[in-house]
């Protein structure tokens, strides 16, 4: 009788799939929870046994257990993972999931530039009647009509486009392969047309992931070309959009505002702090923070759980792995 499969879940992220993991599978399997820094020998001991890891960090510095057939990243991006440093009969596959999060996200972050709840509120709160209805003057937006610019169109594109036309929005796409027009694209533009498609749009929401050809992608020249009243949004990675760009096109108030929920900074460690940029963007009234929280929910926990059950039961079973970034060879 084979053994069980024996699966560590490595760091904190990966941790927060364990809770039910079990029960989804058809494999038989033995589980094991390890923190970042492994502190103790019996920690390195498991660690060194597993099959399959699963985690959202791998370097050369850490020693690959002999067995590893899957490592198994609990996210989209796989940037913290040296492929190079894993050897060639382990698999790598990552999962999606959090994409209807991330459109809800976005869709509340448009929602909440033209319809201020938060500050209706608070100035209400002081008995300040300013946005009372009946007065040219105090007139808020709609996001329906407005036009919302998707940079890029994978999975988080094709969710938020879905739920931007539920509110009657006008949806134009740049991607690197071809778009056709349709049911949700009103629009596509080819990346060498991107000075159009920045033109064009109310909102810009830039998704893309992190690589040589879209770091600065969105710098100087893409905010010269933006209307004086256009909102970035980015839920890709931080430096796909420019820094020092951005913090001069809100500090000058080239554009109207940004919805900023992935950075250039990150904290190191579990209980540490740092500020998301070397610039001070926290100091400007026509940003809005938050700390990568737009796909962290209970529904992208779930879905990436059963994600990597089911790819922990199709190795046991010797099936096709699913969202494989790097087959074994």
């Amino acid at each position: 009788m084979a053994r069980p499969l024996r699966i560590v879940f490595h760091g904190r992220n990966a941790a927060s799939f364990v809770e039910g993991f079990e029960a989804l599978l058809q494999a038989d399997a033995e589980l094991a929870v390890l923190p970042d820094l492994m502190a103790d020998d019996a920690q390195r001991a498991a660690f060194a046994r597993a099959d399959v890891i699963v985690g959202n960090r791998f370097d050369a510095t850490m020693s690959v257990p002999e067995g590893l057939r899957l490592y198994q990243v609990c996210a989209t991006g796989y940037d913290g993972v040296d492929l190079a440093a894993l050897p060639a009969p382990v698999a790598v596959c990552n999962c999606f999931g959090h994409e209807p999060a991330i459109a809800e996200y976005v869709m509340a972050g448009l929602l909440s530039h033209q319809v201020r709840l938060v500050d209706a509120d608070r100035r209400l709160r002081q008995n300040d009647w300013a946005y009372r209805s009946g007065s040219p003057a105090n007139v808020h937006g709609e996001i329906a009509g407005k036009v919302v610019g998707l940079l890029g169109y994978g999975h988080i594109g094709k969710a938020i486009a879905r739920k931007a036309k539920a509110f009657d929005m006008v949806v134009h796409v740049a991607n690197r392969s071809p778009v056709e027009p349709g049911e949700l694209v009103d629009r596509a533009y080819f990346l060498d047309a991107l000075p159009d498609f920045y033109a064009s749009a109310d909102f810009v929401v830039v998704s893309l992931p992190l690589g040589e050809e879209t770091r600065s992608l969105v710098g100087g020249a893409a905010f010269a070309r933006m209307r004086p009243d256009a909102v970035l949004v980015n839920v890709g990675r931080g430096p796909v959009v420019d820094e020092a760009a951005l913090f001069e096109a809100l500090s000058d108030r080239r554009i109207g505002g940004a919805i900023i929920d992935t950075w250039y900074r990150y904290p190191g460690a579990e209980g540490e702090t740092t500020s998301p940029s070397r610039f001070d963007f926290a100091g400007l009234s026509n940003v809005v923070m938050t700390p990568h929280m737009s796909g962290w929910t209970d529904g992208t926990i779930d879905r990436r759980r059963r994600t990597i059950a089911g790819n922990v039961d199709r190795l046991f079973a010797g099936e096709p792995l699913a969202n494989i970034v790097r087959p074994a060879q």
